[in-house]
């Protein structure tokens, strides 16, 4: 298998039992997550070699983080130790019509601070075929998205591809800092991953879509992809399309582009949704594992949005599926029957 190399910051989750609110709540279920974390752990899953790239006090909590990524098989050798604090953000679960809020508590966190000295990029990226970042990680702080540059400049000095996913947070920054910091470092990347709102505040690319109503035809894509591909060169454009009736009932599905055809998916009616929260970094794996190991773009995606969709019916952050699993659901098997 592959060795695929992931940066950014694992946090700590805290959430209230089950769909309960913040204000009526005691106590907090203790969940590991992040990004680029939610990624390693799905292709160490799959089988590959997963190294995720952050850094984390050498304190008791930050080692806790270390030993929630070596749970799941994830290469944790090229995380630094230091500074102070791990990141937290509070997650409470919406149910039908109430959507689930996040609360973040991640300013001045290890990898906020961290330095180019902190990392040998050319030594992390040695032998390896695969790095992936997000929007997030640049969002964190400026010299999170120095990291990020120089992280992406050592991965194609050694050949990888290079896959974002482009996950604007509003809560981190605006449309006009994202532009800004986003737009040159697509220079580096091969495969570029969205939906319709990052596309347009991060990049500055609308599709016709009409996306608060649901209405997420794929033919409003095709315009931008084409156009995002002659700006930037990616070899591979990717976007999820999330039909959302309420906060525990999605359609999902997704469309690739790769210069030459679009592919859309089959569609998934997700209902109940159990925990969305990692569902997009569930489906970033799935595609990089996809797209490493399928003969065709139509088959990685099919991958990718499978593994999502399972992903949504899993509490957590983390994606704990296997590759076969993965395969059954895309194959067809959605019955839900005891596996005996």
């Amino acid at each position: 298998m592959s060795k695929i190399v992931t940066l950014g910051e694992i946090m700590l989750r805290l959430s209230p039992e089950g769909n309960r609110r913040f204000i009526q709540s005691d106590s907090f279920d203790v969940i590991w997550g992040g990004g680029e974390a939610n990624v390693a752990v799905s292709c160490a899953n799959y089988g590959h070699h997963a190294v995720f790239v952050t850094r984390l006090p050498q304190h008791e909590i930050g080692q806790a983080a270390v030993n929630a990524l070596r749970r799941y098989g994830v290469d944790t050798s090229a995380i630094a130790r230091g500074g102070k604090r791990v990141g937290i953000y509070y997650c409470e679960t919406g149910a039908s019509m109430r959507p689930s809020k996040v609360i973040y508590d991640r300013a001045g966190s290890s990898i906020a601070e961290a330095e180019a000295s902190d990392f040998n990029f050319d030594a992390i990226m040695e032998g390896a075929d695969w790095f992936h970042w997000s929007g997030i990680t640049p969002a964190i702080s400026d010299k999170a998205a120095e990291l990020t540059r120089l992280a992406c400049e050592a991965a194609k000095r050694h050949g990888l591809t290079v896959s974002v996913d482009l996950n604007f947070r509003k809560k981190l920054w605006t449309s006009e800092k994202a532009q800004t910091v986003m737009r040159p470092l697509m220079r580096y990347v091969d495969v570029c991953i969205g939906n319709e709102e990052d596309a347009e505040l991060c990049l500055g690319f609308r599709p016709d879509a009409d996306v608060e109503s649901g209405v997420t035809d794929a033919e409003g894509y095709k315009g931008i992809f084409a156009a995002m591909k002659k700006e930037f060169g990616f070899r591979y454009i990717v976007s999820t399309l999330r039909e959302s009736y309420s906060a525990t009932h999605n359609g999902w599905k997704a469309m690739i582009y790769d210069g030459k055809e679009f592919y859309q998916s089959r569609r998934y009616d997700i209902k109940p949704i159990i925990d969305r929260v990692g569902g997009g970094d569930a489906f970033s794996g799935g595609l990089i594992h996809g797209l490493l190991t399928k003969p065709t773009q139509g088959e990685a995606l099919e991958f990718a949005v499978a593994a999502s969709a399972l992903k949504q019916t899993i509490n957590g952050d983390f994606n704990l599926v296997t590759a076969d699993e993965v395969e059954a659901l895309a194959n067809g098997n959605a019955n839900g029957r005891v596996q005996r």
